[in-house]
């Protein structure tokens, strides 16, 4: 005999450039999950005695290269007092070095130090070796494919 029911329809769609129902949610859980991510991340490098402050000051001058006080400070979106603060303690510790501004002689452009490469690079393992030893024993070989899509796909979204 025959199944006469009805066939069901689809879930709905929300309309073509409209927002999908779930995606605030989504982003709510994701930016949470990020947040505390990020901070086991700083947690397992805090060995480092650099606050977050200095260590995103020191990674952004080995990234982008030297640079004057005044544009790290425009760069990481904090007052240039507060810069001059972190680039002085940075430079105490012998992590970033001075040099005169070849444009300008009144200004000093930074830059990163090798003692500030090695201290990055024992903050970047510490974070690595962490996560790499949750992944491992957190979560199974396919959970682990699905992390591994999930960085791909998140790729995009911060992309675009």
């Amino acid at each position: 005999m025959a199944d006469m029911t009805e066939p069901t329809a689809p879930p709905a769609r929300p309309a073509p450039g409209g927002p999908h129902p779930d995606s605030a949610r989504l982003a709510d859980e994701l930016s949470s999950v990020a947040g505390l991510l990020m901070r086991r991340l700083r947690t397992h490098s805090a060995r480092s005695l650099l606050s977050p402050t200095q260590r995103s000051a020191l990674s952004r001058l080995d990234r982008e290269g030297p640079m004057t006080t005044a544009a790290l400070a425009r760069a990481e979106h904090v007052r240039p007092q507060s810069m001059r603060a972190t680039v002085g303690y940075l430079h105490e510790q012998g992590l970033v070095a001075r040099a005169p501004d070849p444009g300008d002689g009144r200004q000093s452009v930074v830059s990163v130090a090798e003692r500030g490469r090695t201290v990055l690079a024992e903050v970047r393992a510490a974070k690595r070796t962490w996560l790499t030893h949750a992944l491992d024993t957190q979560l199974s070989p396919g959970e682990r494919a699905l992390v591994a899509e999930a960085v791909t796909l998140l790729g995009k979204v911060v992309e675009g």
